[in-house]
C-alpha cells in the first residue's frame, strides 16, 4: 500500500473539492482543515492515527463532501489544539471592505427622536464598528449598562451639541469635539438644542 504524502493529499483535495458550494462555511471549513494538516506536515494517515478518525472520513471532510458532526470536529480541534469557537471564527467570511451607504442599516426610535446608522457594521472578524447617531433637540437616550464591560468608545460630534454622561460625569461636546472612554456602567446622551446633534461613534471591543 502506497503511503500518502501531505503535498499529494492537499493537491488531491484542491482538485477534487466539489462537495460544498465555494464560499460557504462548509467549504471554508474544509479548506481550513486541510491547511491545518499540511501546516504540520501530516499525511491523512498520520492525522487518522492521531485523531482516531478514518482516513476516508478525513479525506471527505477536506473535500467538502461531508459536514462534520460536533463530536468529530471536537476530535480534530483537540489534535490541532484549538477550541471549536476559534476554529469556526477562522473560517468566517472576510468582512466586505466597502459598505455602500444604501446598505448601511438604519434604525429609528420615533419616541426619542433618535436615528442610528450602522456605517461600519460589526463583524466577527473585526473589533470595531462605526455608528452615526442623530438626536433631536431636547431628546435623550440612556443605557443601563455597557454591552460589553470595558468596551472602548469614541464620540466625535459632527454637528450640534450633546451632553454625554459617563461614570456620573456630564461632558458637554460641541461640533468638532471628541470624547473617548471605556464604558463599564450606565451612560446617557442628551441633546440640549437648539438644533439636533449628529455624531460619529466608534465602538472597539476589549
Amino acid at each position: 500500500m502506497t503511503q500518502s504524502s501531505p503535498i499529494r493529499d492537499i493537491v488531491s483535495t484542491v482538485r477534487e473539492f466539489e462537495g460544498a458550494e465555494p464560499g460557504t462555511v462548509d467549504a471554508r471549513l474544509a479548506l481550513r482543515l486541510g491547511e491545518l494538516r499540511t501546516e504540520r506536515g501530516w499525511s491523512l494517515d498520520e492525522l487518522s492515527r492521531r485523531s482516531g478518525v478514518s482516513r476516508s472520513t478525513l479525506s471527505r471532510l477536506e473535500r467538502g463532501e461531508l459536514s462534520p458532526a460536533a463530536s468529530l470536529l471536537g476530535r480534530l480541534c483537540t489534535v490541532y489544539e484549538r477550541t471549536m469557537s476559534r476554529l469556526l471564527m477562522e473560517v468566517e467570511a472576510e468582512p466586505p471592505q466597502l459598505v455602500p451607504a444604501a446598505r448601511q442599516p438604519v434604525w429609528r426610535d420615533e419616541a426619542s427622536g433618535f436615528v442610528r446608522r450602522s456605517v461600519s457594521p460589526p463583524h466577527t472578524g473585526l473589533r470595531a464598528e462605526v455608528i452615526e447617531g442623530t438626536l433631536d433637540a431636547g431628546s435623550a437616550i440612556a443605557y443601563e449598562n455597557a454591552p460589553v464591560p470595558g468596551v472602548e468608545q469614541h464620540v466625535w460630534v459632527l454637528e450640534g451639541t450633546v451632553e454625554i454622561t459617563v461614570d456620573g460625569t456630564v461632558h458637554t461636546l460641541h461640533s468638532g469635539d471628541c470624547l473617548r472612554f471605556r464604558l463599564r456602567g450606565p451612560s446617557r446622551f442628551h441633546c440640549p438644542g437648539p438644533e439636533q446633534v449628529r455624531y460619529a461613534l466608534m465602538i472597539v471591543l476589549p
